[in-house]
């Protein structure tokens, strides 16, 4: 007997944490996640391959020291490069979100194909959306950010 392959869903408590993260976002970047979401979910064989949710989008500069730490007087690897008060995710709005999926077995992934191929999507959805897996120095592939007037672009190392 076949088993069918379930479809990860969020539960309610996790469906409010989106809708509060998304109201971080400066309202394009929220729209072009909505829409590569929507995308998403309406492929038959990626839905199935996991679910994407957004996993931090506005981040205090506390949190944005804690997370400068890891890797440097914390264990984990390094994720950041940016120290509190200078990451794109410590503007409100924020134009910056971090991405990882949900499988159906309930454990979360940040698997490079998948991300590469949910960045397809959200470029698709909006031309100002960089996704930190292009950056050169520094591979930030949950990150995705839109570019604000100020900004030229380049690597922003979340």
């Amino acid at each position: 007997m076949v088993k069918e392959r379930q479809v990860p869903r969020l539960n309610a408590v996790q469906e409010q944490r989106q809708v509060v993260r998304l109201g971080q976002a400066v309202p394009y970047l929220a729209a072009a996640y909505r829409q590569a979401l929507g995308r998403w979910v309406g492929d038959p064989v990626l839905r199935l391959a996991g679910l994407p949710f957004v996993t931090e989008c506005y981040r205090s500069p506390e949190r944005q020291e804690e997370l400068y730490a890891q890797g440097r007087t914390k264990p984990g690897p390094i994720v950041t490069y940016k120290r509190g008060g200078q990451s794109n995710h410590n503007l409100s709005p924020t134009p910056a979100l971090d991405v990882a999926f949900l499988l159906a077995d309930g454990s979360v992934s940040w698997s490079g194909l998948l991300l590469s191929k949910f960045a397809r999507l959200m470029k698709a959805a909006d031309a100002r959306v960089v996704w930190g897996g292009d950056w050169v120095t520094f591979k930030d592939r949950p990150h995705f950010e839109v570019l604000t007037r100020e900004q030229k672009g380049g690597d922003g190392r979340g």
